[in-house]
């Protein structure tokens, strides 16, 4: 039997253990001890912080894994890295981990295999901020170099502000600076992409939905994304030139862009799938499970990607505006709607959970498809309306 070692037992990872033991796979889930969900999954869990490379490794040796992935977290992609080159398994390298989990690394290598990007400044947190972003043009995004989740990630739209929004990024690094970017005025949106053998077997676009607090936070996503032929050609040909750049490879990659002028700026890309139900974006959209071709890939096997079907198809995350217990939870959505393709909630009642202000703070999510987008969107916004959550 196959071991696949599947780093992080939450949310997000739950998905791949579950596909993984479907598949007859051996599960070894490693985290940080908690009241995390995937371990009632997994066959065995490892009580491991998957930033710990070494102690990481030594497991994975000690165990004989054939694999080791994740899935919407960048926290353990180093790990993944450190382990495949140690071991001589399919995915991510440690290089391009590396690039893939330090912001500044990553602006450094688009700018020199000319990716379109925003104009950026690495700041250490003793430096002077405002000497070091002179010629930035307002409004700033400060952000840390070295997490995903929207978290330490603040918009800045005046010199006042800058200050409070450091504050925020230190507290959520374990680095000793910070990177300052302008914003680029435009559309947001992103993709999915995978690179298996050095090819890129596809890249979907797609739209998100945008909750905003301090920044915009993706609070939900939908597929197909609508493009012109000039805008997806741009795309399609910045994206490729931004995973070659990273030389990413046999892992899945997740995008997240900015439109402006019909011009794709690349932000940054991860080297693991999306959060916030994009992995199952792109099983809906293309009708097969991406969480067993993500697992496929990490155990050393080559999948068909085939891109044919296209099912239209939106997701929202279900949040609560304040901090408080679930006194109640109602889902009168009825039961084998052929366009609810998913309702999820991750608590339930006597549960304490938190004011929403970015991905890890969501209550559950509803998944919903259709013939066209307008049918699947519509069919979100009634089985949104159809669901109550009551927090006091």
């Amino acid at each position: 039997m196959k071991k696949l070692m599947i780093m992080g037992a939450g949310t997000y990872q739950v998905p791949l253990i579950r596909t993984a033991k479907e598949m007859g796979i051996h599960t070894i889930a490693v985290s940080i001890p908690g009241n995390y969900p995937g371990f009632a999954y997994a066959d065995e869990v490892l009580h491991i912080n998957t930033v710990d490379s070494e102690a990481v490794l030594k497991a994975a040796r000690e165990k004989a894994i054939d694999g080791i992935c994740t899935a919407g977290t960048d926290v353990a992609v180093m790990t993944i890295g450190r382990v495949n080159d140690a071991l001589g398994l399919s995915g991510i390298s440690f290089e391009s981990a590396k690039l893939a989990c330090d912001k500044v690394l990553m602006k450094q290598c688009y700018e020199e295999n000319g990716v379109r990007t925003a104009k950026y400044r690495r700041i250490y947190f003793n430096e002077d901020v405002r000497e070091k972003i002179e010629g930035l043009e307002y409004p700033l995004i400060v952000k840390i170099v070295d997490s995903s989740g929207s978290r330490g990630i603040t918009r800045v739209d005046k010199p006042e502000d800058l200050s409070g929004a450091i504050r925020d990024a230190q507290a959520f690094t374990r680095k000793d600076y910070y990177i300052v970017e302008e914003f680029i005025t435009g559309r947001e949106f992103g993709a999915q992409a995978f690179v298996m053998d050095g090819e890129v077997q596809f890249i979907l676009p797609h739209g998100d939905y945008i909750f905003h607090g301090s920044t915009g936070v993706p609070a939900g996503h939908f597929a197909p994304y609508e493009l012109s032929g000039d805008q997806l050609a741009d795309c399609v040909e910045m994206t490729r030139k931004a995973l070659h750049a990273m030389k990413l490879n046999n892992c899945a990659c997740n995008c997240d862009f900015i439109m402006r002028d019909g011009k794709t700026y690349v932000l940054e890309i991860g080297g693991r799938s999306g959060a916030t139900c994009l992995a199952e974006l792109v099983s809906i959209y293309y009708g097969y499970d991406y969480y067993r071709k993500i697992i496929e890939v990490a155990l050393g096997r080559k999948p068909d990607f085939p891109t044919s079907k296209h099912v239209p198809n939106a997701s929202k995350l279900l949040m609560s505006d304040r901090d408080g217990e679930i006194i109640a939870i109602a889902n009168r959505n009825p039961k084998n709607s052929p366009n609810i393709y998913e309702v999820v909630f991750d608590y339930t009642v006597g549960d304490q959970v938190k004011k929403f202000h970015v991905g890890p703070n969501r209550i559950g999510h509803v998944i919903t498809k259709g013939r066209t987008l307008a049918e699947a969107a519509g069919a979100l916004d009634r089985a949104l309306e159809n669901i109550t959550i009551e927090v006091v």
